[in-house]
């Protein structure tokens, strides 16, 4: 038998590391557990790579095109947009306060690459990743414990989870999808033949026609038009709405009765800032058994395929949420 003394300092020891996993899964579980806390969580770190590239001003769409400067700054802002969008209170030692904890917040494009200061030590930490050229992003919660970690080589002796130790990693989402980037990941020529229209109202009118049945979100719209009422530059009356209607073209915003019809055509719907287009036919023969149609105009209309000649679409439903 061990001795007494020993023996007690192991059940000390196993008391402590039942707590502190009992903290973690607190912890876990209030995160999990907020509403629609994934698609937040994902929403945040789209929006805010999308402000660190402000395609806007920038036209920019691309992380690499981000000044290291920049780059060093992402981990500040997804800190700080994180807890915006789910009011964490502010940490006594930490980054926030989570179901009554101190849990600090480390965001790396690279995943593995969180750097975690020594004063963390014992602390739960919440570390993030996210890719925009695999359009993944996760999130889990780490016990800082010297065992686990490398020694820094940087001045601050900052340390990384050993990859022999990233088992200690409890996910809270692994491997989810972040929103595309759709500037970043479609066809280069496409591209390029977007851009080298000289005005907004071009750009997005070719955009529309070019990236079809893809979610496009807000920040791509708001790059292509680098104007700052972009919004109406999509809408009808004068927008590439009404611009591409003729060759029958809908684009469907987050509005319910939009992603109904985009739901009916066999599509992605849009979300919340998001636009989805698509080239419609009427259904003829040619069409088979279209599963997917939509009424307008008192017709069926399916989407269109490349034998279909151009036609007027019908005009989408009032805009209702």
């Amino acid at each position: 038998m061990l001795p007494i003394d020993i023996q007690a300092a192991q059940n000390v020891g196993l008391a402590e590391e039942v707590r502190r996993d009992a903290e973690l899964q607190a912890v876990h579980a209030a995160l999990t557990g907020m509403e629609r806390s994934e698609e937040r969580f994902a929403g945040v770190l789209r929006n805010t790579i999308d402000q660190l590239l402000n395609g806007e001003v920038t036209g920019r769409y691309d992380w690499a095109q981000l000044y290291k400067t920049e780059r060093t700054h992402a981990g500040t802002l997804v800190e700080i947009n994180l807890q915006r969008e789910f009011k964490f209170a502010d940490g006594a030692a930490m980054d926030y306060r989570i179901a009554d904890l101190d849990v600090d917040c480390k965001y790396s494009q690279t995943f593995g690459g969180w750097m975690i200061p020594p004063e963390a030590m014992g602390h739960l930490c919440l570390l993030v990743w996210a890719n925009d050229y695999d359009s993944l992003w996760s999130a889990g919660l780490f016990r800082v414990c010297q065992e686990w970690l490398n020694r820094g080589s940087n001045r601050d002796a900052k340390l990384t989870v050993k990859a022999a130790h990233r088992d200690k990693i409890q996910w809270l989402w692994r491997d989810s999808e972040l929103p595309e980037n759709v500037l970043l990941h479609m066809d280069a020529a496409d591209r390029a033949a977007v851009f080298a229209l000289p005005s907004g109202q071009q750009r997005l009118n070719e955009l529309f026609r070019r990236v079809q049945q893809r979610r496009i979100g807000r920040n791509v719209v708001r790059t292509v038009a680098q104007q700052k009422d972009y919004m109406k530059r999509v809408r009808g009356n004068g927008g590439s709405r009404s611009a591409l209607q003729p060759e029958g073209i809908l684009i469907m915003g987050d509005y319910d009765s939009h992603r109904t019809v985009a739901e009916q055509l066999g599509l992605l719907p849009p979300r919340e800032g998001e636009f989805v287009s698509v080239r419609v036919a009427r259904r003829r023969p040619h069409h088979g058994d279209a599963s997917h149609a939509v009424m307008g105009d008192g017709q069926a209309w399916v989407v269109a395929l490349p034998q279909d000649a151009p036609e007027p679409a019908p005009p989408l439903p009032s805009h209702t949420k």
